[in-house]
């Protein structure tokens, strides 16, 4: 008897809280354009203290990852995705932010089994061609195209120091407003440009999520239920939010993707 009820507990810690934690899928964080991998810090942190693992990658051509922007690719960003999905066990599930969305989505085209769920967090959610300029070039309601400044010889682009404050950071508090314009990077321009290949054998298999941010100025709210619209996801998250929310509302934001996880 006593062998049994000892058998007995052992089954029963083997199926408590740590062994459901080492269950959850690996969540892999890529940002967008114009950042990098610490615009995450906080949403990692909670993640993590929900018993996640967490892995926020660093793209190409920014300090956390440097390369000189005619080195650098949609591909390479791709690529680094990967890689990074190497380390991980069993399928992933896959946050793009903004750009990333596109980078991501090539990352289901290149490899489909490692990825449980993408999750496009205001995000371009593409069709096979598009690139970010070319989906920039129909949200009507973007506010950041103006601001836009191209700098071929440097093979760069930036966003108009000025108009920072307020594509990224709207709604959001007034220190946060001030500090906002000098974290925002200069981004390698040929990958902007790239146009996504993706097929519905590949890509259009793996299961999606889309989390929508109502007061964005960068990706309209308009735009982005456009793109779902064109490419339906198995559930949508919206938060009261502009462009930034794991900025200004990194719990909530948390949150929606523990729910897309599940």
């Amino acid at each position: 008897m006593k062998l049994f009820i000892a058998a007995l507990a052992s089954s029963m810690l083997a199926c408590g809280p740590n062994a459901r934690a080492a269950q959850k899928p690996t969540i892999v964080l890529v940002h967008g354009a114009f950042e990098d991998s610490q615009i995450w810090g906080h949403v990692s942190a909670k993640l993590e203290s929900d018993g996640y693992k967490v892995v926020a990658v660093n793209l190409p051509g920014r300090p956390g990852n440097p390369m000189a922007p005619d080195k650098v690719s949609l591909d390479l960003y791709r690529d680094t995705v990967v890689k990074a999905l190497g380390t991980t066990k069993g399928p992933a599930v896959v946050v793009g932010h903004s750009f990333g969305g596109i980078v991501i989505s090539a990352v289901a085209e290149q490899a489909p089994k490692k990825v449980k769920t993408l999750v496009y967090l205001a995000a371009y959610l593409p069709q096979d061609g598009d690139s970010l300029v070319s989906m920039a070039q129909k949200d009507a309601d973007a506010k950041i195209g103006p601001h836009l400044q191209i700098q071929k010889e440097k093979g760069i682009a930036s966003i108009e120091y000025s108009a920072r404050a307020d594509l990224f950071a709207n709604g959001g508090p007034e220190e946060l407003r001030k500090a906002i314009p000098d974290l925002i990077l200069d981004e390698p321009l040929a990958p902007l440009a790239t146009p996504v290949k993706v097929t519905a054998a590949r890509f259009g298999k793996v299961d999606k999520v889309y989390i929508h941010t109502a007061l964005d100025q960068v990706i309209s709210p308009a735009f982005q239920a456009q793109m779902v619209t064109a490419t339906p996801v198995r559930a949508e998250y919206t938060l009261q939010t502009g462009h930034t929310p794991f900025l200004t509302d990194p719990d909530g934001l948390a949150e929606d993707i523990e729910k897309a996880a599940q």
